[in-house]
């Protein structure tokens, strides 16, 4: 394994090239200087950053954060399952994968080794509909080193691929397509639901994760293809999020990723919304769960377009504590579910609004679909009191602003930025998506009930267990919902 004491002396050799650079010693790390946390003062929420872009393309977030001494490097290239071709499904997962098999300076496997003995945390990669990211938070002094890594790995992939590192990573990833779906409860039924929502060739088609037979298919041509197009530096955007040196950070970032070739942004696929006809019912056998489940799917509107707020609104109304109208009814009333959940799947070209409830023995699935519809034509009816409002904006301000005390990791600060830059192009949304909560109206929440839950342009799916006397089912095509993040 190279060592970071050895790659440091590379900086010693003048050269423009990315490959003959590595971080210097870092010194001790200086008292940080307290920052306020956002909303202290109960004024408005906001994330302070600068954004710029360097010459061959790559967007730069940057944002002091000097309340402990670290410091937020994360990095968001902008391609998803959504930007994958026909037979090439869960490559844009695959590929993240590769990412973490070494560079040119950078020995097999060993990244995230090299990133944990510097003491990172929040170490990880992932890839969803939209975007691949890959985090770390390190502690300031070691800034330098991790800019270092990612800039290698941008820039100089391709140097140490081989057939090798690939069939071993399909091999990873397929293993975990059989833990999550083909052995996972309720995987393959799932899998129908969300592939009749999006038909192929819809992009949404497969899952994240990809089917066996594209993973398998999968050529080293393909990966240095999809590199070359989607890990340019002009699809990219980083952010550094925390105790970092406003004097120096700019040319820090010149050093590691400047000299990089730009290559063209592409183009993302144009595709139409999809709408359902009328509503389809999904009889399918579970080989996997002892109990059955019903699963209802509506096409929703896409993240921060009008209605996604009212669906996350309406999600807790219904599933968000035991209180709430479903866990209300279906479990604590009539016990006819063991477990009952909503949610908002928020997705950039176009969202899915899901109820899922898994049945008590000996309760059917066309049950809970009956309580289930009784509970949401209420909703169509009446709307949502002031109080199931309330509640459900208070619950999410409290998690936004919960996120805000990290500079990293999930939800924290560099993610939020990178969120909002990477779907409305302006990373300074904090408080705007914190206000069209607070614009959200029972008859607001009434009106998406009525018109996009529409009873008749739905996915109903119901996994009845064989051991439960579930008729044989034809197979299920296969497909998969990746989650989406925000």
């Amino acid at each position: 394994m190279r060592s970071l004491v050895l790659a440091a002396l590379l900086a010693a050799t003048p050269s423009l090239a990315l490959a003959e650079l590595a971080p210097a010693p870092a010194p001790a790390p200086a008292a940080p200087t307290p920052a306020p946390v956002p909303g202290d003062d109960d004024g408005p929420i906001t994330i302070p950053f600068t954004k710029y872009r360097l010459d061959n393309g790559l967007e730069v977030i940057l944002s002091e954060d000097h309340r402990l001494p670290i410091v937020a490097v994360n990095l968001w290239y902008h391609v998803g399952a959504f930007h994958e071709q026909p037979g090439r499904t869960g490559f844009a997962h695959l590929f993240e994968h590769m990412m973490f098999q070494g560079s040119r300076n950078v020995d097999d496997d060993v990244h995230i080794s090299m990133l944990q003995n510097l003491g990172a945390t929040g170490l990880n990669g992932t890839t969803n509909f939209d975007r691949t990211n890959y985090f770390q938070t390190v502690p300031s002094h070691h800034l330098e080193t991790a800019l270092w890594l990612e800039g290698d790995r941008m820039g100089f992939l391709l140097d140490t691929l081989t057939p090798e590192k690939l069939a071993r990573q399909q091999e990873v990833v397929k293993n975990e397509r059989r833990e999550r779906t083909d052995a996972a409860p309720y995987g393959l039924a799932n899998e129908a639901a969300w592939q009749t929502l999006f038909p192929a060739p819809h992009p949404y088609y497969g899952s994240v994760i990809g089917s066996m037979e594209d993973l398998d298919a999968a050529t080293l041509d393909d990966v240095r293809s999809f590199f070359e197009t989607y890990y340019a530096p002009s699809n990219a955007t980083l952010a550094v999020v925390g105790d970092f040196d406003p004097a120096t950070i700019r040319e820090t970032i010149e050093k590691y990723f400047g000299t990089l070739p730009s290559r063209p942004k592409p183009e993302p696929p144009a595709v139409a919304p999809v709408e359902l006809a009328s509503a389809v019912e999904l009889r399918v056998d579970e080989r996997v769960a002892t109990l059955p489940k019903v699963r209802v799917a509506w096409h929703s509107p896409a993240v921060f377009q009008p209605g996604d707020a009212e669906a996350d609104v309406l999600a807790i109304a219904l599933s968000g504590g035991k209180s709430s109208r479903l866990y209300k009814r279906l479990v604590r009333e009539k016990q006819l579910a063991q477990s009952v959940s909503a949610w908002q799947q928020s997705l950039g070209a176009q969202s899915v609004f899901v109820v899922d409830a898994v049945a008590r023995p000996g309760v059917s699935t066309d049950a809970l679909l009956a309580e289930i519809d009784a509970v949401l034509e209420e909703v169509r009816a009446r709307g949502l009191s002031a109080r199931e409002v309330r509640q459900a904006r208070n619950k999410i301000e409290t998690g936004a602003v919960a996120g805000l005390q990290s500079v990293g990791g999930f939800g924290g600060k560099a993610d939020q930025l990178q969120s909002y830059n990477h779907f409305l192009g302006d990373p300074g949304k904090t408080e705007w998506d914190l206000e069209r909560y607070e614009a959200v109206t029972s008859a607001d929440v009434q009106a998406f009930a009525r018109t996009v839950l529409d009873p008749d342009r739905r996915v109903i799916l119901h996994a009845t267990p064989v051991a439960a006397g579930g008729a044989e089912a034809a197979p299920a095509p296969a497909a998969s919902a990746g989650k989406g993040g925000r």
